[in-house]
């Protein structure tokens, strides 16, 4: 019988294929660079095909190796699918979830999330990641996240998540918050806010394009930042005279229930949770969805009935 590549072997050459160079790659499946490259040359052995052609200059795939990464990739996913599903139906050992956040949206209440989950089910563990907006597209399109919270961008703009599952689980309401600026006790129109100085949003990223799009025709006074984390925004409107453009559910759960102004012409951003259909811990990630889904579900009710 002929030698099987290892399943150590058809990973390594799977996440070349996706970081296109040895280096990022063994630090992705978290070995040396030196092993890394023997694994390679073992498949390379194994099945008599050079999968990556090497240079001064670099490597890239061969044609073979184009076409063997998405039968390696498809026959790897098939395979975590049914030890996923084995070890979850004989309820051996956990399943981990790895959950991207947008960095812009904040992860604060991903703490309760977690926490039921170990009270409730502790079969499902998670690693979580903070990550920009370019990050997080990549980590999601390649598999190395496999559910994300994140802002849909707005219309018009590029949307790379086509093909993947999208569940909506609020809208999430801006507000301008400056804790040290005397703000009004009326919603802010666009041109009342151009007589406080603000905190803008990293310059790259769809975050940006939709704060610019609002301010479109205001003359707002810069104050010279641009943070790319709602958390640094906000600790810096604390220390500063500025205010920022922030998510209102953020800055409740961060326990500021003052120092922020609503604004006269909403601005709200779509928040989802994004993930591949494909994925072979799916039925992992429909229990977590499902739970995010009903706890924003169970906290507009309560909202509801303090109104009521």
């Amino acid at each position: 019988m002929e030698d099987l590549p290892t399943i150590q072997q058809l990973d390594c050459f799977v996440h070349y294929g996706h970081a296109g160079n040895f280096t990022t790659a063994a630090r992705e499946v978290s070995i040396t660079q030196s092993a890394f490259s023997t694994q390679i040359k073992k498949l390379e052995q194994t099945l008599g095909v050079t999968l990556i052609h090497r240079s001064k200059r670099g490597s890239e795939l061969t044609p073979a190796g184009e076409r063997f990464l998405p039968k390696a990739k498809a026959w790897l996913e098939e395979m975590r699918s049914f030890i996923y599903e084995l070890r979850m139906e004989e309820g051996k050992g956990a399943l981990e979830l790895n959950v991207g956040i947008l960095r812009m949206l904040g992860d604060v209440q991903m703490n309760a999330h977690i926490a039921h989950f170990e009270r409730e089910n502790d079969r499902i563990r998670f690693n979580v990641f903070d990550l920009e907006e370019d990050q997080l597209e990549a980590a999601l399109l390649d598999g190395r996240i496999d559910v994300a919270s994140t802002y849909l961008p707005p219309e018009g703009e590029h949307n790379p998540f086509e093909g993947f599952e999208l569940k909506h689980f609020c809208w999430d309401t801006m507000v301008f918050y400056g804790p040290l600026l005397s703000l009004p006790e009326t919603p802010l129109s666009r041109a009342e806010l151009a007589a406080f100085p603000m905190v803008h949003y990293a310059r790259q990223g769809y975050m940006h394009a939709l704060m610019e799009e609002y301010l479109a025709g205001v003359a707002v006074k810069g104050s010279g930042a641009h943070l790319s984390t709602p958390y640094a925004m906000m600790m810096y409107c604390e220390e500063n005279m500025a205010g920022a453009l922030l998510p209102e559910r953020l800055l409740r759960a961060m326990g500021r229930e003052q120092g922020w102004a609503p604004l006269k012409e909403p601005l709200q951003c779509d928040a989802c949770l994004i993930y591949r259909k494909k994925n072979p811990k799916k039925n992992a990630i429909r229990v977590y969805v499902s739970h995010v889904l009903q706890s924003f579900q169970d906290k507009g009710k309560k909202r509801a009935g303090k109104r009521d």
